[in-house]
């Protein structure tokens, strides 16, 4: 079995571990920033259902092996800032394996997606998990696509997903 969570790693401000049911209540203010979802068309209105699909979504990945987020804790004052993490992806009728990241939105701007993204590109490419990564970014978050170009990545084609037009930006295994 591949580990794809990162459960335990550290970087210079974040610790990963897995998601809890119990940090429902530290990630609802990520769904009810309008802004946090703004890309996305199909997500449910209601924060506490949006909230609720994606830990189902995350928990479901953890029993299947299909990889996860990982809940970012910040050192300083281990409160929960974010969730980064290796995730089993099907584009175009390709696996591909993803790192995504989303971070609370009182913590934007300050350089923490980019961290934790890096955290696991390193990850998968030390323990050979992959060839390439990718990362799936609607065409109009620029603050993510910026994240993935300094990440390393590099556009490598626009296609649709889950019916959004998104970038697949990809890096391959040095």
């Amino acid at each position: 079995m591949s580990n794809y969570l990162l459960d335990g790693q550290y970087t210079a401000r974040l610790l990963f571990r897995k998601i809890v049911p119990s940090d429902f209540d530290a990630w609802l203010p990520f769904h009810e920033e309008p802004l946090s979802s703004q890309f996305w068309e199909g997500l449910p209105s209601d924060p506490k259902v949006a909230c609720q699909e994606q830990f189902e979504r995350i928990f479901e990945r953890y029993e299947h092996n299909l990889g996860g987020m990982n809940a970012l804790i910040l050192k300083e004052n281990n409160k929960m800032v974010g969730l980064c993490g290796l995730l089993v992806q099907s584009v175009d009728n390709t696996e591909e394996l993803e790192i995504g990241y989303s971070i609370l939105p009182q913590y934007w701007r300050q350089g923490l997606a980019f961290e934790a993204a890096q955290q696991c590109k390193m990850h998968a490419f030390s323990n050979n998990l992959t060839k390439s990564l990718i990362s799936i970014i609607h065409v109009d978050n620029i603050p993510s696509q910026k994240v993935a170009i300094k990440n390393g990545m590099k556009l490598d084609k626009t296609t649709s997903y889950r019916d959004n037009p998104v970038h697949i930006f990809r890096v391959n295994q040095p």
